[in-house]
């Protein structure tokens, strides 16, 4: 854990994701079983008022050919009821919304409460005419059901018509005169859509100590009570029952399917059954389709198309509401105040360094180059640590080379300048003549301008990544042969030995311009530092598939402390700016990034006394 930043916070963040996990188990266990019971309770009751509403809304489609005029009804039940009712077409286009208020309204639910389809549902086609065997006998019952004590009648209400249901009124107290007479106490009701119902008691006859069963109107013998046309079905029914027949009926026969058309009783509409009626199978597929299909296009032109019915908001549960209000809050608090101080404490710890890094990085910044940060561990603060600490050691060390640099190259510059200012002053005050042998000096203080400028020009090439090489077969012997021949007379002058040890031809693909400015490079040092009487030998060897280029001499040699240090910008072996050698110290470090240009590698071997050799290892290709 003491090793990684990331384990710490992971184990941090797991133990405040436990700590929450317990807080919130305690609540619900505390709270759970005392608000259980009180749901379910709330549930059952809000069932049955949702089912109320379904049920309205159900027979104002079964009764109008559209939804227009539906709000008055919507607000009514939402008054009542203390829901929001929304209907909405299957697209989704609001019909009516109990809630919105200057045509907006909070969001609804994600699902739909239930859908009113009075075309498919049966509120109003169960009561005009049957489609299979199955909804045949279910409405056959459905004449004559009984409710707790009471036998309802004038299932066929649907569609009436003011005058038809006046008519109905005096049937049935018609019907109930003649069975009070008869001594049973019969009496009218009204149904839910407005049609007149008969209810009776039932008397119980107790044969043997055990209760008979009282024949009831209309299932047993001719009831001489029951006037005709009391039952029978409105004008409207008659019309919707003979276009669904007809459309059955030409679907079925198209369909190549057996099918028969008969009279319902006492209803008096059309049914349409398959063919064998007395098989137990079930209607094929075809005649459900057909039927299903008649039923709900013959219906279309007198019910409300289907809706979605949303009931309640999107959100209605608050967690932080009713009596735990108090005890979640003090229990998110105490899971706040402990998190708080377990990231308060480890986050000291984890900020402490990164704001060290920060105060050193700003002394940097103010120009203390000097600025390092304590670093104890070996997480990944530490290792930010280490890598800050070794850029700082890196920016130090660059800024002090580049110091000494401007230094070197001023005082490089310095000297030729002066030398040149004081030789033309001297001639025009008439000192010093102007003749040839100052012309050629000054035109020698011109050269070493010249040189020390394209050596700095060639060292800021190479840094910005433009020194650009031109590569071409050529020939290693051939270039090593020729930077001998070019340095032969400096070699000769300085009495020192220069000669070309090369066996055959050595192909290579390189810019022969560069390598010959390394090579001449290596072998005007080594003249340099050779003594009179000494020797420079340059060689080409193969090694594999690439080749090893040496300069070797046999003078002073180099002291192995400055060995490290031989390729870096203005460094001298001898520190002395009255040197007796001349040189800029710029042509090692040239020579590393001509090499490295080629991707190969230069490296120096010294020792004092005995001699220097440096290779220039470069790969054939």
């Amino acid at each position: 854990m003491r090793r990684s930043v990331l384990l710490r916070f992971l184990g941090l963040s797991l133990a405040v994701a436990l700590g929450a996990v317990i807080a919130t188990a305690v609540i619900a266990t505390y709270s759970t079983s005392e608000k259980l019971q009180g749901e379910i309770d709330a549930n059952t009751s809000q069932l049955q008022v949702d089912g109320d509403i379904y049920s309205q809304l159900s027979s104002y489609a079964a009764d109008h050919r559209t939804w227009s005029g539906v709000d008055k009804l919507v607000r009514t039940l939402a008054d009542k009821t203390g829901r929001r009712i929304a209907l909405t077409e299957p697209d989704g286009t609001m019909i009516a919304d109990s809630a919105r208020v200057l045509g907006a309204g909070p969001d609804l639910p994600s699902v739909p409460a239930a859908r009113i389809d009075a075309r498919n549902s049966g509120m109003a086609g169960g009561a005009l005419s049957i489609s299979s065997v199955k909804a045949t006998a279910a409405s056959k019952v459905a004449i004559g059901k009984v409710v707790n004590t009471a036998v309802m009648f004038g299932s066929q209400d649907w569609g009436l018509t003011d005058a038809e249901r006046q008519q109905r009124e005096a049937l049935a107290n018609q019907a109930v005169d003649c069975y009070r007479k008869k001594g049973m106490n019969v009496t009218v009701a009204t149904s839910m859509d407005g049609g007149p119902q008969l209810a009776y008691e039932v008397p119980q006859l107790v044969s043997g100590g055990a209760v008979m069963d009282v024949p009831k109107p209309g299932t047993q013998g001719k009831d001489t009570c029951l006037p005709p046309g009391l039952y029978a079905p409105s004008a409207k029914a008659v019309t919707v029952n003979q276009d669904e027949v007809r459309r059955a009926s030409a679907c079925l026969t198209a369909a190549d399917e057996p099918y028969s058309v008969s009279f319902g009783k006492p209803e008096g509409l059309q049914i349409v059954t398959p063919k064998d009626t007395q098989s137990q199978s079930p209607p094929t597929p075809t005649f459900v389709n057909c039927t299903a299909q008649a039923h709900s296009a013959a219906l279309a032109p007198y019910v409300a198309p289907e809706a979605r019915l949303y009931l309640g908001a999107k959100s209605t549960f608050n967690v932080f509401s009713g009596e735990g209000l108090l005890r979640t809050a003090a229990t998110a608090l105490g899971v706040l105040l402990v998190a708080a101080l377990v990231m308060a404490f480890a986050g000291r710890r984890l900020v402490r360094p990164i704001l060290a890094l920060t105060g050193a990085a700003q002394r940097m910044t103010n120009g203390d180059h000097a600025a390092r940060v304590p670093v104890t561990g070996r997480d990944e603060v530490a290792r930010l640590g280490h890598a800050f600490n070794a850029m700082a050691e890196s920016v130090q060390l660059n800024d002090v080379q580049r110091k000494a640099m401007v230094s070197d190259v001023a005082h490089e510059l310095r000297t030729p300048l002066a030398n040149i200012k004081g030789y033309l002053l001297a001639s025009e005050d008439g000192v010093v003549p102007l003749d040839q042998a100052l012309v050629t000096s000054l035109l020698e203080e011109a050269g070493l301008l010249e040189r020390l400028v394209v050596d700095l020009q060639d060292l800021a090439l190479a840094d910005a990544g433009m020194l650009r090489l031109h590569p071409a077969p050529r020939d290693l012997s051939e270039l090593a042969e020729q930077v001998v021949s070019a340095h032969g007379p400096a070699a000769e002058t300085a009495g020192v030995s220069l000669r070309a040890e090369v066996v055959g031809v050595a192909p290579a693909m390189v810019d022969g311009a560069r390598i010959r400015q390394a090579l001449g490079n290596l072998v005007s040092n080594a003249i340099r530092f050779t003594e009179s009487g000494g020797q420079v030998l340059v060689g080409v060897r193969r090694v594999g598939d690439s080749y090893n280029l040496t300069v070797t001499d046999n003078g002073s040699g180099i002291a192995a402390e400055h060995l490290p240090h031989l390729f870096d910008r203005f460094y001298r072996v001898e520190h002395s700016r009255s040197r007796t050698t001349g040189g800029s110290g710029l042509g090692l470090a040239i020579t590393k990034h001509l090499v490295e240009a080629h991707r190969g590698t230069i490296t120096a071997t010294s020792t004092p006394g005995e001699g220097s050799t440096f290779t220039i290892h470069l790969p054939a290709r």
